[in-house]
């Protein structure tokens, strides 16, 4: 039976939309697999780890029969990536083999029955509905998602929160040694909902979701969240437990703040951060008015020294920080300047945009 007959590329495309979350190595060998279901032209593609799923659309199908069947990912991906650009590809189904022919190329796949793969049951009810614009929720999730921590075994922490409430969006990730929040106003007016989104998830997301105007449309249940995007349909699984109180980590009332040119600041920390050591990653900072003074060290006694003018006329204060989290915030942020807020040695730092409220990011401090 003949499922599919279409240029290499339209064929391609879906199968790279929903490979992405695929395992190579699974205690369940179907889950290297994904789900074809032909319904005469329309053919949906579906993968799934049992945590989150995928499933996308394409009218790529031949033939009026409506059948499915489960094929290794990775093989079929990696085999339509080989071909010409331009060719056209068929792709049959007999005796539980997937044969894919493009030319004289041929390729005989092993199956496994559609009726054996996993899929994710949909939340009956769903508790809220927000529609963004696909580049609203990528720049949220951009904004934080550095901070998110990975195989914490405070597993609250491996992934994003985010809160519907009134008329704002908010994303908060910290790994416990920092923390960035980001918010974004809509039209819609919602009830408070907050979920924990997995690592895993929002790292595919950010893969996904294109910097475009199209609407995505979030809904939150009890127990999952799905995203509904071009013709793309994701379901997660949510991460169980309490977030941190996010509000009562972001400091307040700071008086020693200065502003600087962001790309000033990170060409700076990114020079130091050349002496410091896999293991420590520790910048220091002499802040004194009118100037910055970043240095780090090495077990080889080797220095580095930057020296930066501010408009600054506060306290001084000396201070360190893992230079890695300085560097994740000022690479993800966009805007030619940051302010950053400081209390003293031992107090977290507090860097934002110049007349934005929408973004803050916390840092605590390290022993130098």
């Amino acid at each position: 039976m003949q499922l599919v007959k279409t240029q290499r590329d339209t064929l391609l495309r879906p199968l790279q939309i929903v490979s992405g979350i695929v395992e190579r190595r699974h205690t369940l060998p179907i889950l290297a697999n994904i789900l074809i279901r032909k319904d005469g032209e329309k053919v949906s593609f579906l993968s799934t780890d049992i945590e989150v799923q995928i499933t996308t659309h394409a009218e790529v199908g031949s033939g009026s029969e409506v059948t499915a069947t489960t094929v290794a990912a990775r093989k079929l991906l990696d085999i339509l990536r080989a071909l010409p650009d331009s060719g056209e590809v068929t792709v049959t189904l007999a005796n539980k083999r997937l044969t894919v022919q493009s030319g004289k190329s041929r390729f005989a796949l092993q199956t496994l029955a559609a009726e054996e793969f996993p899929t994710v049951a949909q939340a009956e009810h769903y508790n809220a509905q927000v529609t963004l614009p696909q580049k609203t929720l990528k720049h949220l999730f951009n904004m934080v998602h550095f901070s998110m921590a990975q195989q914490d075994i405070r597993y609250y922490l491996n992934g994003l929160l985010l809160v519907v409430e009134g008329k704002n969006v908010i994303a908060v990730a910290t790994d416990g040694h920092r923390l960035a929040f980001c918010q974004v106003a809509t039209e819609q007016e919602f009830p408070r909902q907050e979920v924990i989104i997995p690592r895993k998830t929002i790292i595919e997301l950010q893969r996904l979701l294109e910097e475009n105007d199209d609407p995505v449309q979030l809904e939150i249940a009890n127990n999952q969240v799905k995203l509904t995007f071009a013709d793309i349909e994701l379901i997660s699984k949510l991460v169980e437990g309490k977030f941190p109180d996010y509000t009562r980590v972001v400091p307040k009332g700071y008086k020693n703040n200065f502003t600087i040119g962001r790309e000033q600041l990170l060409r700076s920390l990114q020079r130091a951060a050349i002496m410091t050591s896999d293991k420590f990653k520790g910048v220091r900072w002499v802040v004194a008015p009118g100037s910055l003074k970043i240095s780090s060290t090495n077990a080889d006694q080797e220095e580095a020294v930057e020296e930066l003018e501010i408009d600054y006329g506060g306290d001084s204060v000396d201070i360190g920080f893992n230079v890695t989290y300085l560097l994740d915030v000022l690479n993800n942020l966009k805007g030619d300047f940051v302010n950053i807020a400081l209390g003293d040695a031992n107090s977290s730092a507090l860097i934002t945009i110049p007349d934005n409220a929408d973004f803050k990011y916390v840092v605590m401090p390290m022993r130098i």
